[in-house]
């Protein structure tokens, strides 16, 4: 090995720049590389780099660190996407201010998100949907960190979003008092909701939306607009409404045809699996107002239930079967 480091160390420099391009991928090939190796191939293999930082199967420290040290984001961004990376690579790639760079470490399944390296995850998912998405589809992610960037989600990863808050406590949230204040008259909120819904005046729940939670009135809007419910559950359940009184409003606002049963059978296990406090949270997080790293704390990690009660999902709950039947009926003459 020393004689063809060596031979190698002699021969590259003397090459024209296409044979040392051509004997640096040849080289790359091959099945063991030293770290002088490692150099002379990052250094002479030109547009190829990337393709070899991919498929070389193994890659010494030292050459990953050089790498990253030229701000090379393609280059950087393949290390990225690397199964063996240690921790002091890892260290070096999230200091880089680099999109693609975070959009292969969010994919990156080998890549543990905790401590700061979840930080600074969580932090891009707010500036960047991909980085979002990506953690979203990740089983070792809590999605519940993704709250800044639920509207950026996909209609399944916001359903992700909240059901990460079921069964848990949360801090207590700026907006909680407000929200206090006006659902005593929740009954009265879901009937103008569900009139304003049923003669579809969505401008109008855009105003009444922005006088009840502060959000301002793109967001409202959002809300207003968004046929899916996500939203809207989140805004109906933090002011406390139940299953029966959230799914007469959700139905006149959703449009999902076919689907319409299991959407609203989903949004009836939601609302009793999760509370009026944790969607006041998530309201507070849209807000910018709370620091959701919080919840990686113990005291409010997600907690499984035990009993057969609580493990009863409302939607197989024979009275909010009926609840739904009856609402879809409501529905379908709307529709006819």
């Amino acid at each position: 090995m020393e004689q063809f480091e060596a031979l190698a160390s002699r021969l590259f420099p003397i090459a024209g720049p296409q044979a040392r391009a051509k004997g640096a991928a040849i080289l790359g090939r091959a099945e063991t590389l030293s770290t002088t190796l490692e150099g002379l191939i990052v250094s002479n293999i030109g547009e190829d780099l990337v393709s070899f930082l991919d498929s070389a199967p193994e890659l010494s420290e030292p050459t990953l660190l050089d790498i990253i040290a030229r701000y090379d984001v393609a280059a950087a961004s393949a290390i990225a996407r690397r199964s063996d990376l240690t921790n002091v690579v890892l260290a070096k790639l999230f200091q880089m201010n680099s999109r693609k760079v975070y959009r292969a470490l969010a994919a990156n399944h080998s890549v543990t998100p905790r401590g700061a390296y979840l930080s600074a995850l969580a932090r891009s998912a707010q500036m960047d949907h991909m980085v979002a998405e990506s953690l979203a589809d990740r089983g070792d992610f809590d999605c519940a960190l993704l709250a800044p960037a639920f509207f950026d989600l996909s209609d399944d990863h916001r359903i992700k979003v909240i059901q990460a808050f079921a069964h848990r406590k949360t801090p207590d949230a700026p907006i909680k008092k407000t929200i206090e204040m006006i659902s005593v008259a929740n009954q009265e909120l879901t009937r103008a909701l569900m009139k304003l819904f049923s003669e579809n005046r969505r401008p109008e729940v855009t105003k009444l939306l922005v006088q009840i939670t502060g959000l301002d009135e793109v967001r409202c809007g959002q809300i207003a607009h968004d046929a899916t419910g996500a939203a809207l559950f989140v805004i109906l359940r933090a002011f406390g409404c139940t299953a029966y009184d959230g799914l007469k409003v959700l139905i006149h606002a959703t449009a999902h045809d076919s689907e319409r049963s299991r959407a609203l059978a989903d949004f009836a296990t939601m609302f009793g699996n999760v509370t009026p406090d944790s969607m006041a949270f998530l309201m507070s997080a849209w807000r910018g107002e709370v620091n959701l790293l919080e919840l990686s704390k113990p005291e409010y990690k997600a907690f499984a239930p035990t009993s057969r009660r609580t493990t009863l999902a409302p939607a197989h709950n024979p009275i909010v079967e009926q609840a739904i039947e009856a609402l879809a009926r409501i529905g379908a003459k709307r529709a006819s």
